[in-house]
């Protein structure tokens, strides 16, 4: 059995900093293309895709786009501004709460828990480094 080693202290920030750009990235080309293609994305994730539907939809992906973008420009300042940070955060968790609530009602499809346990994740990750950023 091989010995677990475990990461310096300085890279462990540096990981979670480039994890944190990852995610910011993919949310502001995921709210992009829920934007656009807004009924597409709802028939993928097993939900109705009607005008009303699609427009509120859109509007979802546009904050979503707006909260990525958001994290990016707050996490490429220095130092970074822990004041946007929490707002990301709380976004990614009320995100995962509201996608998982609409997987219970069945408005979406079980597709669309890997969105939601993406987004807690991100939230959770978010947290975290927010509060590495308090502390500093």
């Amino acid at each position: 059995m091989q010995k677990s080693t475990r990461l310096p202290a300085s890279v462990k920030p540096a990981l979670l900093y480039k994890a944190l750009l990852f995610i910011s990235g993919i949310t502001v080309l995921t709210g992009l293309v829920q934007v656009v293609a807004a009924p597409l994305v709802l028939n993928f994730i097993g939900a109705d895709t009607g005008k009303t539907s699609a427009h509120f939809f859109a509007i979802i992906g546009m904050f979503m786009a707006l909260f990525g973008g958001l994290l990016w420009q707050s996490l490429r300042q220095s130092p970074v501004n822990p004041v946007p940070v929490w707002w990301c955060a709380c976004q990614k968790i009320g995100a995962a709460a509201a996608v998982g609530l609409g997987v219970l009602t069945g408005i979406f499809s079980g597709l669309a828990l890997g969105v939601a346990l993406f987004d807690l994740l991100s939230g959770i990750l978010i947290f975290i480094f927010w509060r590495k950023i308090q502390t500093e």
